[in-house]
């Protein structure tokens, strides 16, 4: 039998995934909502299940864009997350995730969460490997392909500006940032 041979280009809608889970009790922290490293941990699963597919590989997280708790999510309510890959570079992909909650009561829903983790593929050998292609399908594929290209590019001038800042930061130079902010000194130096 020949080995499988992964496609130039495979189209965004063959990433869909979307994991569904119920709230329960053990997930709440001590003020009652669900936990932020739960959410994180769900999206991580459903990151790697999108990448994964569009790559026909194993993938790792290599970053987490953007991670925004805009609503709690409360005990019993069902949190859907719906994940794409939304851009390919050679060995990485872009995977874009809404989180929702849905009050089963009532059916509202809210969306509590839109995060985007960076994936790397990877070969039998733990190497990273090249992904295919994307086809975008609709107007929202292209768009949000636009929007990882401009979001990488802000990326990489912030890194740039802040390393920059950081080696050259003369610290007694720079003690009126600590001016207003929360914050005392206690160190002597002698």
């Amino acid at each position: 039998m020949p080995p499988f041979v992964l496609p130039d280009f495979r189209p965004v809608s063959y990433s869909r995934v979307t994991l569904t889970e119920l709230m329960i009790p053990s997930y709440a922290n001590f003020g009652g909502k669900i936990h932020g490293g739960i959410l994180l941990s769900l999206m991580d699963k459903v990151a790697y299940a999108a990448a994964s597919k569009h790559a026909g590989n194993y993938c790792v997280t290599v970053s987490v864009d953007g991670v925004n708790f805009m609503q709690p999510v409360e005990v019993g309510e069902l949190v859907s997350l719906l994940a794409s890959v939304n851009y390919v570079g050679r060995t990485s992909l872009l995977v874009g995730i809404k989180v929702t909650a849905e009050d089963v009561r009532t059916g509202m829903v809210k969306h509590t969460n839109t995060s985007y983790f960076t994936m790397v593929a990877k070969n039998d050998a733990g190497q990273p490997t090249p992904v295919p292609g994307l086809e975008l399908e609709t107007r929202d594929d292209v768009r949000r392909f636009q929007e990882a290209i401009k979001r990488r590019q802000f990326q990489q001038q912030y890194r740039e500006q802040f390393d920059n800042a950081r080696t050259s930061l003369a610290i007694d130079d720079q003690m009126g940032l600590l001016d207003g902010e929360r914050c005392r000194i206690i160190y002597h130096t002698d």
